[in-house]
């Protein structure tokens, strides 16, 4: 239920290897995610900047006063300096104090300063000292641990229950705000009662369970949102449901019809689950990522529904809902401009990718998306959703 001390050992010594190679004398990490993947230091990125700095042998950490006693529970941050509030106190005039302390002239930082969060604004940290740029716990994310993928299953498990709850409680006349709400108080009881004293809640991010859904004319938006109208006969949900597992996720969605289904809804029902299905075949060790969307792609140009097609196939998952690399045709590229430059290497599936893979068709009425989360391993795939994706397990009130 948690990442294990030797996985956070291993995470910092990755890092200090990158520095050896470099003429910086510390990393520094900004970014809440960074912050946690390396420390298991959880905070809510919000004006307050949080700042880490790790050398060869040491580890520190610059908060504000309210998350003192907190990160002092750390038992890999050594030293704590903090200040008193922004814009009371100096958040980065702190962060060079630390830095003085750890006798650092020159940084590796994943950013030039705190991210403009809730409306911070301060001064960029090159104007105290010499700094290059790093995104290598980005990069160290794209590849799971078998510990990583312990808690992504364990958080599927967790929303297969949400989603069934879900579907149980939904029927015509019913707000779908409220199932909802019901579905993921439910179901996040039953995971609090079951884990006890295992379930440790996370600052960051929500959880345990959620689920929910968009409806009606609402999924056809890939992103639509909960409509303020009752569910009525004829309507196709597009779901959606995962659990907060150590700050791992999953990700599980279905298309669903409340009540029997027209023939044009079932015909893009199955074109969609048959993409999907396409997509996780091409899945495996070395394929090229671009390759699948294309595969994808091709598919939907034979059955003449391409121009339906909004968004890539699929995304990683993990400590964010969505991570690189992406199931895109442009995935590798090294020529575009607006790309990160990536190695040959980066731009092929690897063991340790998990997938969430979601090719999706929106008509002008309704959206059709089946959402599943997908391990990559040595010697395959490992399916880690297992909702139900068939026609008649996923329409509302069939005897």
């Amino acid at each position: 239920m948690h990442v294990p001390p030797a996985e956070f050992e291993r995470r910092l010594s990755d890092v200090r290897s990158r520095l050896e190679g470099i003429e910086a004398d510390a990393g520094v990490w900004f970014g809440a995610t960074s912050i946690e993947y390396l420390t298991g230091f959880d905070h809510i990125q919000t004006e307050r900047p949080v700042a880490l700095a790790v050398t060869d042998e040491r580890i520190a950490i610059t908060v504000p006063r309210l998350e003192v006693e907190r990160v002092e529970e750390n038992p890999r941050i050594e030293t704590v300096h903090h200040y008193r509030d922004y814009p009371g106190g100096r958040p980065i005039g702190t962060v060079v104090g630390m830095l003085e302390d750890l006798d650092v002239t020159r940084v590796a930082a994943d950013a030039d300063g705190a991210p403009g969060t809730m409306g911070y604004q301060g001064p960029a940290l090159s104007e105290f000292l010499e700094i290059d740029t790093q995104s290598w716990v980005p990069r160290l994310r794209w590849e799971k641990s078998d510990a990583e993928i312990d808690l992504i299953r364990e958080s599927a498990k967790w929303a297969n229950l949400g989603h069934r709850y879900l579907a149980d409680y939904t029927e015509p006349g019913v707000h779908p705000a409220t199932v909802s709400q019901r579905a993921s108080t439910d179901a996040s009881r039953v995971m609090l009662d079951t884990l006890g004293d295992r379930y440790v809640p996370r600052t960051r991010g929500s959880g345990p369970v959620s689920a929910g859904y968009i409806t009606g004319e609402q999924s056809r938006l890939p992103h639509g949102h909960t409509a303020n109208r009752r569910l009525e006969d004829g309507d196709v949900l597009v779901t959606g449901a995962t659990a907060n597992v150590d700050g791992y996720h999953s990700e599980l969605e279905r298309t669903m019809f409340v009540g029997e289904p027209s023939d044009e809804q079932i015909h893009y029902f199955e074109l969609m689950k048959e993409a999907q299905e396409i997509a996780i075949d091409a899945l495996g060790p070395g394929v090229p990522i671009a390759d699948v969307d294309r595969t994808v792609e091709a598919y939907f140009e034979e059955q003449g529904v391409a121009d339906l097609a909004q968004h890539h196939v699929g995304h990683n998952i993990g400590l964010a809902g969505h991570e690189p690399p992406y199931i895109d045709e442009g995935w590798g590229d090294h020529c575009e401009s607006e790309h990160t430059s990536y190695d040959d290497e980066d731009a092929v599936i690897r063991p340790g990718h998990v997938w969430t893979i979601e090719p999706g068709l929106y008509t002008d009425s309704y959206g059709y998306r089946h959402s599943d989360t997908i391990a990559v391993t040595e010697g395959g795939i490992e399916w880690l959703t297992y909702y139900p994706r068939d026609l008649e397990s996923n329409i509302i009130g069939l005897e």
